[in-house]
């Protein structure tokens, strides 16, 4: 249905900053919800923010609001997410991920994933 890329990932100190973009293939982007979620190894996904099909509404778990931002560009077909003040704890794989629904924040919601990028904060 659609096909999703992330990048952006790496290796920041804590306190630093990334961005990351997920990249989308799709007939009709502008008609799905966007969010993004994170794992480590050996723990469930875990929701971190969300974005409705225009833009105009965002969900941010209580973990990085504040301090993480949400926007898509739909023109370009592209979803970010600004990560600003990071956290060891914020270390995890990123995923990008599609559903159909206006805005949603669980995980059985979302019907298309990307494949991860990897974000590592150090001490």
């Amino acid at each position: 249905q659609v096909q999703l890329v992330e990048s952006g990932g790496g290796l920041v100190q804590a306190g630093g900053s990334l961005r990351l973009s997920c990249a989308a293939s799709g007939r009709t982007f502008s008609k799905y919800a966007m969010g993004w979620f994170r794992q480590v190894p050996g723990k469930e996904r875990e929701f971190v923010a969300a974005i409705s099909w225009q833009g105009g509404s965002t969900r941010y778990a209580d973990s990085v609001k504040g301090r993480f931002t949400i926007s898509r560009d739909n023109a370009k077909n592209t979803m970010y997410l600004q990560m600003d003040s990071l956290k060891p704890e914020d270390t995890a794989v990123y995923y990008c991920a599609a559903s159909s629904y206006y805005l949603r924040d669980a995980e059985a919601d979302f019907g298309s994933w990307g494949q991860g990028t990897q974000v590592t904060v150090s001490s």
